[in-house]
Formats: C-alpha cells, sequence, structure tokens
C-alpha cells in the first residue's frame, strides 16, 4: 500500500514539474492564441470597412473576410502549438491525410463551395439576375457557399446546387441592357404580306419603347404547307421587354382582326422567358 501511494506520489510530482517547466510556455501560447484572434478581429474589421467602400460583391467580400480571419486564426494556433513543442510538421501531414478523406467523403459538397468561388468571382450571374439553368428559371436572390436560390415568377423559391450552375449551361435574360422580342405568326397562304408588313412597321413606331437601333426585324421566314410563317422582331431594353411584349401582343391580335388575318394551325411560338 505504501509502495502505491508512493508511486503515485511521485508520477503526481513528475507532472507537476513538468507543468512547472512548460508553464511560461503555456501562458505564451495562450497570449499568441489571444492575440491571433485580436488581430483576426481588426483585420475582419478593417477588410470589411475597405471592401464594402469600393462596393465588391456581397458573396466575395463574406467569403474573403471568414477566410482571412479563419487563416489568422490557425496560424496563431500552430505558432502556439510550436512553441509548447509539438511537432506541427506531423500536425499538417495528419490535418491534410483528414483533409482528404473528408474531401472522398464529401464530394459533393466541395464541389458546391468550388462552384461558389466560381460563382463569385467569374460572375456569369450576379444577385438580380434572371437566369435558366436546366429548365428552372427564376430571379437570383441569394448564392450561398453551397447552393443558390432562385424566384421564379409565380414567387415559387427553387433551390439549384451550386455545381449544377457551373456545370451546366446558364441563360442570364437580365446580363444586356435591351433584349430582342420574337414575334412569330403562321398565317394563312393567300394573306397579303404587304399587309402583315405595313402592320408591324406602323406597331413598332407607335411604341416609344420599341429601340431604333438594333433595328426591328421584319419579313417572311418561310413558306410551306399552305402555311405562311411570318416573324417580326423588334428590340426593346430589358426591363421594359415583358410589358411591350404583352401590349404589342393585344395590338397584332385587334389589327389582324380588323384586316382579315387569319393564322393557320399554331397561332403563335411563345418566345422564351
Amino acid at each position: 500500500m505504501e509502495k502505491t501511494i508512493e508511486k503515485q506520489t511521485t508520477i503526481f510530482t513528475k507532472y507537476i514539474d513538468i507543468f512547472t517547466e512548460k508553464l511560461p510556455a503555456i501562458v505564451f501560447a495562450i497570449v499568441i492564441i489571444a492575440i491571433g484572434i485580436l488581430i483576426a478581429k481588426l483585420v475582419k474589421r478593417f477588410l470589411n470597412r475597405i471592401l464594402t467602400k469600393y462596393k465588391s460583391s456581397i458573396g466575395v467580400v463574406t467569403f474573403m473576410i471568414n477566410f482571412v480571419q479563419v487563416t489568422i486564426i490557425i496560424i496563431a494556433f500552430m505558432q502556439a502549438m510550436s512553441i509548447l513543442g509539438v511537432n506541427t510538421t506531423s500536425f499538417v501531414a495528419v490535418l491534410g491525410a483528414a483533409g482528404f478523406s473528408i474531401g472522398l467523403a464529401f464530394k459533393e459538397v466541395l464541389s458546391n463551395l468550388g462552384s461558389c468561388l466560381i460563382i463569385l468571382f467569374f460572375k456569369p450571374f450576379d444577385i438580380g439576375d434572371f437566369i435558366n439553368c436546366q429548365g428552372n428559371e427564376g430571379t437570383v436572390m441569394e448564392i450561398l457557399m453551397f447552393s443558390t436560390s432562385l424566384k421564379t415568377n409565380d414567387n415559387k423559391l427553387i433551390v439549384m446546387p451550386n455545381f449544377q450552375l457551373t456545370s451546366n449551361p446558364v441563360i442570364n435574360y437580365t446580363a444586356q441592357n435591351k433584349r430582342r422580342i420574337d414575334f412569330v405568326f403562321n398565317v394563312e397562304y393567300d394573306t397579303n404580306v404587304k399587309t402583315l408588313y405595313e402592320i408591324s412597321n406602323r406597331l413598332f413606331d407607335q411604341e416609344e419603347r420599341i429601340l431604333s437601333s438594333p433595328k426591328p426585324l421584319i419579313g417572311v421566314e418561310s413558306m410551306n404547307n399552305n402555311v405562311i410563317k411570318f416573324i417580326a422582331r423588334p428590340w426593346a431594353k430589358t426591363e421594359d421587354y415583358w410589358d411591350v411584349y404583352y401590349k404589342l401582343m393585344e395590338e397584332f391580335k385587334y389589327e389582324f382582326d380588323q384586316h382579315g388575318i387569319k393564322f393557320s394551325r399554331i397561332n403563335l411560338v411563345h418566345p422564351t422567358n
């Protein structure tokens, strides 16, 4: 019994001696970590002011600030471990191996994260743009680390993984400041084409929101199966697209009724959003 107590006392004394010997290093390591956290907060505040001043993308600003903050804290932690005598080289190797294993396990998650960076830095679209990807279309509401949220015209919310938006074609309808409106009419073969030209030119001249440059494209696209395919394609500002489209569609209907123009088979090929 006495030997056991003496042995435990010796072990305890040994640990006390080690702790006493390492105490300055432990205190210094804690101070290093505390300073690292403080510096990270100061740098975060500084970057936030600088990047906001230059009106950078919100997503890019958030990512850069968080990345720098975490990097500074990790560096401080590694320095503290080095002061305590921990072999940081082995630690980095273990961390790298763990990161590789995690990467394999969360392949799609990391793919979404990488796609987020591509979206934020190369900007195929931005918040507020109206896009279409694989039949999913809507206004971009939010770009997050792993997904992007779209709001459809009928107020539905679509959440798409970011990797789908970088691995598939994306149509950005609002990237340009003007868009072409495509009117396609299939009319009977005996329709007076001159009348179609007159109606189209008059309606486009009367509508102030139709742009004069580029000029509207008006003409007969094809004639087959007793059908004339007549096209009228004016240009408008992107924000005026739908208002002009619906207004002119009603006016075309009224004019066609007034002039006895009849559609054949397919009345209208509806344009893409």
